[in-house]
């Protein structure tokens, strides 16, 4: 007799169906045996099936029990088989009928107890069920999670609860979905004294979608006006809540099945590895770049990050996803995240809130050659944050907070999205002025007569590359939306200039400035 059920394999984020077959014969000697390229975590659920059974009163049969997960050549990671595993024994044994484990897939973890623990990737897996048209059984901790994907799934305790649903005696049902939490509105730019410079860039690399890095030496508030451009951006669409919701949930990070339409914000310490950036490990875990998709990554103290590390984002910063590849399989996450870094100009910090280093100017080149040129080259915006003195200290708070920005920046999202929409069709979300292509920006971006004379000159002087040239006229373009004008003028190419990089040194500072004029 063979038993069967559904469970899930995840890869990325996208959930995979796995066939549990449950066969048990006679034999001389008793046995149960996994089967299907299974890792440690999975051959370890004999023992876990072996135990819930005994803690409720059950006794496997002495006779030759073999699982196998199909397709056998897919590795199979983790204890979420647990639950099908135990079904499918429960139907081979005849404590209930394997007829009506048809339309469902199971997706937990077997205490030794026999209750149902919670696991990894019950959001995608839920999904994945609807898709197939199935209803997905899963821990009652994780009930609420599940339910976001539609009714119809099962929510179970423990092992006795499913064998009585099953039975007849006590239906099981899903509770509803998690609350959606309650954005922060604590933090706000009207905190943020002086700095009407960085708060302007603040609001263009907002509405464009751009990376952004502040300079300054320590105290000149670069982080908190980094952990304030959350509250710039708009919620996250349905399409975009649930990408991120995914990524959450294969992470572990959905509490109580609760979702969020606010914009992720991570700041990973700058001693962060590789793997715990761009993802990696055993298997192949989502990294901080994964987990800021569709929102902010905000990188502080930007040089002490290891070189290698800040490297490995060029490619997600082009593409919008990281592939991680193994000896035997490569595994894709999302990754379209705004980059958002600070930085102080010199090892010392730039003096005592003056800018000037007491080393001379080679500490700064030093300082700052720990960042690659390809990696610079993706950022649109550069911006030195000056000292803040105790006047800006004693002004009262600015008359715009973070709301009134906002609807700016919403309202040139809005413009762009309308400009790009034709392009973005089928796309996960809304595009913005940083996705636009060459094509693109030559078409809806081109400059006036003044403006292209400006930026001709600009990129021979300053040597700009092809990916920079493009990217000052996408900042042109969004500083024109936020204006609410159509043609990209003199102006804001001038403007988009002054935000491109500067060297250490102040002779090649003077020579931006000049050009911005």
């Amino acid at each position: 007799m063979v038993a069967r059920i559904t469970t899930f394999s995840f890869e990325g984020i996208d959930a995979k169906p796995v066939d549990v077959q449950v066969h048990m014969a006679g034999g001389n000697q008793p046995a149960f045996m996994i089967v299907g390229l299974p890792d440690k975590a999975v051959a370890e659920s004999r023992e876990r099936v072996r135990a819930a059974f005994s803690a409720i009163g059950l006794a496997l049969p002495s006779k030759r029990i073999t699982v196998n997960l199909a397709p056998a050549d897919l590795p199979k990671e983790g204890s979420h088989y647990d639950l099908a595993i135990a079904l499918g024994v429960m139907a081979v044994m005849g404590l209930i009928s394997s007829d009506a484990l048809d339309g469902h897939a199971a997706l937990g973890e077997l205490s030794l107890d026999g209750k149902l623990g919670p696991c990894l990737g019950i959001l995608p897996a839920a999904i994945k069920a609807l898709e197939l048209d199935l209803k997905l059984i899963c821990p009652e901790v994780c009930g609420s999670e599940a339910a976001w994907a539609g009714d119809g799934n099962l929510a179970a305790p423990n092992l006795i609860s499913l064998i009585n649903h099953f039975v007849g005696r006590a239906p099981l049902s899903c509770p509803p979905p998690g609350e959606m939490a309650v954005p922060d509105s604590a933090v706000d730019l009207r905190d943020v004294r002086g700095q009407d410079g960085a708060k302007r860039v603040l609001e263009i690399a907002a509405a464009g979608g751009h990376n952004l890095l502040f300079c300054g030496p320590p105290g000149s508030g670069k982080s908190m006006l980094a952990k304030r451009l959350p509250g710039l951006l708009p919620p996250l669409s349905a399409t975009e809540l649930l990408e991120v919701s995914q990524i959450q949930s294969v992470a572990g990070l959905l509490e109580r099945g609760q979702l969020s339409r606010t914009r992720p914000f991570r700041a990973p310490h700058h001693s962060a590895s590789m793997a715990a950036l761009v993802g990696g490990g055993v298997r192949a875990r989502p990294g901080e770049i994964s987990l800021a998709h569709h929102g902010v990554l905000f990188l502080d103290e930007l040089p002490e990050f290891s070189a290698q590390v800040l490297d490995s984002l060029r490619q997600p910063l082009e593409d919008g996803h990281v592939t991680i590849s193994r000896a035997n399989r490569h595994v894709s996450y999302p990754a379209r995240f705004q980059l958002i870094a600070a930085m102080n100009p010199c090892r010392c910090g730039g003096g005592r809130g003056d800018g000037l280093c007491r080393k001379g100017p080679k500490c700064a080149e030093s300082y700052q050659a720990r960042l690659s040129g390809p990696f610079l080259d993706r950022i649109d915006l550069f911006f030195d944050t000056p000292a803040v003195t105790a006047i800006d200290l004693t002004l009262p708070p600015a008359a715009e907070g973070s709301a009134d920005i906002a609807t700016r920046v919403a309202a040139a999202r809005d413009v762009q999205a309308a400009r790009y929409a034709e392009t973005a069709r089928g796309a996960a979300h809304r595009l913005l002025n940083v996705d636009a292509d060459a094509a693109q920006l030559n078409d809806l971006a081109a400059p006036d007569q003044a403006g292209h004379a400006l930026l001709a000159d600009a990129a021979t002087k300053l040597s700009l590359s092809a990916r920079a040239y493009h990217r000052v006229l996408k900042v042109a373009r969004t500083i024109a939306d936020l204006e609410g004008t159509d043609a990209v003028r003199r102006l804001h190419i001038a403007e988009a200039l002054s935000y491109r990089r500067r060297p250490p040194n102040q002779a090649s500072t003077a020579r931006v400035d000049a050009l911005a004029q």
